[in-house]
C-alpha cells in the first residue's frame, strides 16, 4: 500500500492539527500574561491555526506579528473584558449578601458574562490585520445569540480548560488552544451554512 509522495495520511493531518492546537495554546498563554492582551492573543492564535489548516506557512514569527497588530486596539477589548469580570464579581457578591431576587440576577449575570466571552472569542476567530474590533464584536454578538449551539461548543472548550487545570494546572495552557480551535471551528461552520 503506497501513497503518493507529498500526500499525508488522514491520521497525520488530524494529529498534526491537534498538536498545533496544543502549541498554539501555549503561545496564547504566554502572550496573554499581560492580561489585557488576552483577546489579541486569541486572535493571533486563531490566525495561526487558520493558516496551519490551510497548509500555509505559519510559525512563531507570524504569530508574533499578528499579536502585535491585534494588540494595537485589542488591549481595549481586553480592558473591557476585565471590567465585565469585575462587574460579575460584584454581582456575585450581591447574590451572596442575600438580597431579594439575587439568585435570578446572579444567574443572568453569569449567562451574560459567558455570552460576552463567547462573542469575544468569535470576534477573535474572525480577526485579521486592519479589522475593526468594534465591527467584529458587533457581528460576533449577533452570531452568539443566533447560534446557541455554536456558542455552547465554545463554552465546552472552556470546560476542557477547566478540567485540564483541575487535573494538572500546567495542562491549562495547551488546552487554551482547544478553545481557540473551537471558536474557529464554530465560525467556519457558520460561514459554510
Amino acid at each position: 500500500m503506497s501513497r503518493k509522495p507529498g500526500k499525508r495520511s488522514l491520521f497525520t493531518d488530524r494529529f498534526g492539527a491537534f498538536a498545533e492546537c496544543l502549541l498554539t495554546g501555549v503561545w496564547i498563554a504566554l502572550a496573554a500574561l499581560p492580561l489585557v492582551t488576552l483577546p489579541a492573543a486569541f486572535a493571533a492564535g486563531s490566525r495561526h491555526l487558520n493558516r496551519h489548516l490551510a497548509h500555509e506557512t505559519s510559525g512563531r514569527r507570524e504569530f508574533t506579528a499578528d499579536l502585535r497588530a491585534a494588540a494595537r486596539r485589542g488591549w481595549l477589548v481586553g480592558l473591557a473584558g476585565w471590567a465585565a469580570l469585575a462587574l460579575l464579581l460584584a454581582d456575585i457578591a450581591f447574590v451572596r449578601a442575600g438580597l431579594p431576587g439575587g439568585t435570578f440576577v446572579g444567574v443572568v449575570g453569569v449567562v451574560a458574562f459567558l455570552a460576552l466571552v463567547v462573542a469575544g472569542l468569535r470576534a477573535a476567530a474572525n480577526w485579521s490585520p486592519g479589522a475593526s474590533w468594534r465591527a467584529l464584536l458587533t457581528a460576533a454578538v449577533r452570531r452568539t445569540l443566533r447560534d446557541p449551539a455554536g456558542s455552547l461548543v465554545i463554552v465546552c472548550g472552556f470546560a476542557v480548560v477547566a478540567a485540564s487545570a483541575w487535573f494538572a494546572l500546567p495542562l491549562a495552557a495547551p488546552a487554551l488552544g482547544m478553545v481557540a480551535a473551537s471558536a474557529l471551528a464554530v465560525e467556519r461552520r457558520g460561514a459554510a451554512v
